[in-house]
């Protein structure tokens, strides 16, 4: 247990999307070779825009924002209704969200969500009973690496 606490008092928080596929199988897809590949892998690994490994890739956040996707993600706040609140989380649960907080105060649940993913999100919360208000907060800013960094001292 040491070792992880150890990596998460000096790591931070990053987006990666992991893709299970081994490294034949995506260049099979990219009508490449595998020596071709592993030239493109090494360039992009070296950018900090990949992580590879023995039958997966990872999408590192850099990697996403180089293709445009906006990582700034939506915090969208819930409010149900007490006697729903048991079957409205285990359907929030499962919507296609980063995260989900079940949360005491004026609100019952706080959704971490891709922009990409707010309006189907928001349509169906609105189908599911019990569910009473919602608010969204889009982000303007994450904090850069440095400035997790100097937090966590």
């Amino acid at each position: 247990m040491q070792i992880l606490e150890l990596l998460w008092e000096n790591g931070n928080r990053n987006i990666v999307y992991t893709c299970h596929m081994n490294q034949s199988d995506l260049a099979r897809k990219l009508q490449i070779t595998r020596q071709a590949l592993g030239i493109h892998v090494k360039r992009l690994r070296e950018r900090g825009l990949l992580q590879i490994g023995r039958g997966f890739v990872n999408v590192t956040e850099e990697g996403l924002k180089a293709f445009g996707f906006q990582s700034n993600p939506v915090i969208v706040t819930v409010r149900i209704s007490p006697q729903s609140r048991q079957e409205a989380f285990r359907r929030v649960k499962l919507l296609p969200v980063l995260e989900v907080f079940r949360v005491t105060g004026e609100v019952d649940l706080v959704l971490i969500v891709h922009q990409e993913n707010l309006d189907y999100v928001l349509e169906m919360l609105s189908g599911i009973p019990g569910v009473v208000d919602t608010r969204s907060f889009v982000t303007m800013e994450v904090p850069s690496h440095e400035y997790d960094n100097s937090l966590q001292q």
